[in-house]
């Protein structure tokens, strides 16, 4: 576990990534995924049917964990979640969009 909204696995691949937005939450298959790209401000997450766009700070450090399909949850935080420490990957918003 990275921090309180970022679960992973501890060396094996996960089978689905479950993204916990506030008021929904998705289920992905990883056997779905196409790629994973971006910086430590955002990045994005692409399977055949969704891009799942992640906006915090840090977040560069997670693609390694992306790409080899380590990454079991990720959790949108509530408001009061957003102030902790960004020594680690933090996830301020999570936006999921269908592919076109």
């Amino acid at each position: 576990m990275v921090s309180n909204c970022i679960e992973k696995t501890h060396g094996s691949q996960a089978i689905t990534l479950q993204v916990k937005l506030l008021k929904r939450t998705y289920v992905f298959p990883w056997s779905q995924f196409l790629f994973a790209d971006g910086d430590a401000d955002e990045i994005r997450i692409a399977f055949s049917t969704h891009d799942v766009v992640i906006s915090g700070g840090t977040l560069d450090t997670l693609l390694t964990d992306i790409a080899a399909q380590r990454v079991i949850s990720l959790k949108e935080p509530g408001r009061a979640e957003y102030f902790t420490s960004f020594s680690d990957p933090q996830i301020t918003r999570i936006f999921i969009k269908k592919s076109e």
